[in-house]
């Protein structure tokens, strides 16, 4: 039997703050990013709800090069993929109907079945390559 879990106040304050984000953040950087705004929610407690929401399908949590767990609120609810800018963290949502089928071919052929999946595409964004060649011009 599932669940549900009440809306409080903090996690309505962190999926607003999720929903004009368009890159993935860690715990830590929204607890920031909420008391500069003047949130008076205590870290442990961004530590909890991001995780029940996560649980609950409402955000979207990957791991960061170092191992972090960075959330996202995406648009998509249906399983879906994301592109991700190395330098500044912006997270594209993207189709991987070819990975689907991989994935099942995978699974299949080792008699797995029930086969889930997350793939994370990294890359380096238009804006940061601009500002990369930039900083490197000026370094000249």
């Amino acid at each position: 039997m599932a669940v549900t879990q009440r809306t409080t106040k903090q996690r309505t304050e962190i999926l607003g703050l999720l929903d004009d984000l368009d890159e993935f953040r860690s715990a830590q950087q929204l607890h920031d990013l909420l008391r500069s705004q003047g949130s008076t929610t205590g870290l442990a407690t961004v530590y909890r709800a991001v995780q029940t929401l996560a649980d609950a399908g409402e955000v979207d949590v990957l791991r960061s090069p170092d191992g972090e767990a960075v959330y996202r609120r995406c648009v998509r609810r249906s399983h879906h993929h994301h592109l991700v800018c190395r330098s500044c963290g912006k997270a594209v949502e993207i189709d991987g109907p070819g990975a689907e089928a991989w994935a099942e071919q995978v699974g299949a052929a080792h008699d797995f079945s029930d086969v889930e999946h997350t793939i994370e595409l990294l890359g380096t964004c238009a804006d940061c390559r601009a500002r990369l060649a930039a900083e490197a011009a000026a370094a000249r």
